[in-house]
């Protein structure tokens, strides 16, 4: 089974994985730390324009991808707004109590979930997982056996739904699909599918000793992935976005609060 989604390669694309993932980090890390929601504000925004401009994706395919991350963001929002604490009240009934420190912090709290989305995001959506490996061994140094190991995992997880797909099917046409019982169908699904992952990890494994994956010594690659002008101008695009947000949202704050803590 393969999902094939057609997308335009951007300068997103073109950046150093291994780069673009210290950055992410970084910022993650960053994110945790600030406590104005006028900051998380524009951080999101800055972000959200760059996922639907530089993603290179159809506009239904990035608002599917979006649509789950958005409701996270009002849930996680809406239940801190409803029911926080606070001395100004604006709004009670019943458990429900909305005040303008609960409204805050809600915002303050949705706004930082959907800054940690966009990131990941925009580093899932712009990064294939062979290109990130190959820079961890290049870059960072990984070693080849455990970089390929989580290769050979990925490539693994389509032919294993594949498989599932295969034993439903048959037990359909044989009309064993039909009994109940939870038991039961682990034993018809679980056994099977159990003994192919087995099997193939055992190939696998004999694969990589015979190809000396867990020799230590210098390996060649195929994918030689090196640093270009693309990195340059991914980092002078975030230091701005965040340099941005941190300016205008202390300078020309949307809200008169500045640490919602």
């Amino acid at each position: 089974m393969r999902w094939n989604i057609s997308y335009r390669e951007t300068w997103l694309h073109r950046t150093n994985p291994s780069l673009k993932l210290l950055v992410m980090l970084a910022l993650f890390v960053a994110v945790l730390f600030v406590h104005n929601p006028n900051v998380l504000m524009n951080f999101s925004l800055g972000f959200l324009l760059l996922f639907f401009l530089y993603t290179g994706y159809p506009l239904k395919y990035l608002l599917l991808f979006f649509f789950p991350f958005f409701v996270i963001f009002v849930s996680t929002a809406s239940s801190m707004t409803m029911f926080g604490e606070g001395t100004t009240t604006w709004f009670q009934w019943g458990l429900v109590h909305v005040t303008k420190e609960s409204f805050l912090r809600g915002m303050h709290l949705g706004f930082r979930a959907l800054s940690f989305a966009l990131l990941g995001l925009l580093f899932s959506l712009t990064t294939r997982p062979v290109y990130l490996f190959y820079s961890l061994m290049q870059q960072l140094k990984l070693n080849p056996k455990y970089a390929y190991s989580f290769l050979a995992g990925i490539r693994l997880l389509p032919i294993m739904l594949e498989e599932f797909q295969t034993v439903r099917n048959a037990l359909k046409v044989r009309g064993a699909d039909a009994e109940r019982g939870l038991n039961t169908k682990l034993k018809r699904y679980a056994i099977p599918l159990l003994s192919q992952s087995i099997r193939r990890a055992q190939r696998i494994a004999v694969a990589m000793e015979a190809k000396r994956f867990s020799n230590q010594t210098n390996r060649t690659f195929y994918y030689q992935i090196g640093f270009s002008k693309y990195d340059v101008i991914f980092l002078l695009i975030i230091i701005g976005i965040t340099a941005l947000a941190c300016y205008t949202g202390i300078v020309l704050p949307y809200i008169p609060v500045t640490d919602v803590r």
